[in-house]
């Protein structure tokens, strides 16, 4: 079985701006994500909770596999729309099958 290396790049972003989000990757080339709610959380700020702590929309995680080549264009997209928002966008390295899904 053949392994490949790939970047995996999550998200969490305020619910209101998940359109956006998926626009600008989209955009960017990417293939597929996932969409998870996030039900609370710690940071900065302290911990919080979806009940109204971070508006009544709530918060998503947005998850997607890329090509390490790709990820510069899809980080700059990214950054564009969190930039001004409550948003984390982490990368780490990951190991795919069927790279060609990617």
């Amino acid at each position: 079985m053949e392994k490949h290396s790939a970047k995996r790049v999550e998200i969490v972003i305020e619910k209101p701006l998940e359109g956006r989000l998926l626009d600008a990757l989209t955009n960017a080339g990417v293939k597929g994500y996932t969409v998870l709610p996030v039900l609370g959380g710690s940071g900065r700020s302290g911990s919080w909770t979806r009940e109204g702590q971070v508006g009544r929309a709530g918060m998503v995680v947005v998850v997607c596999l890329i090509k390490p080549e790709r990820l510069d264009p899809l980080l700059d997209a990214v950054f564009a729309v969190v930039e001004r928002h409550i948003g984390v966008v982490s990368v780490t390295d990951a190991i795919v099958l069927r790279a060609e899904r990617f």
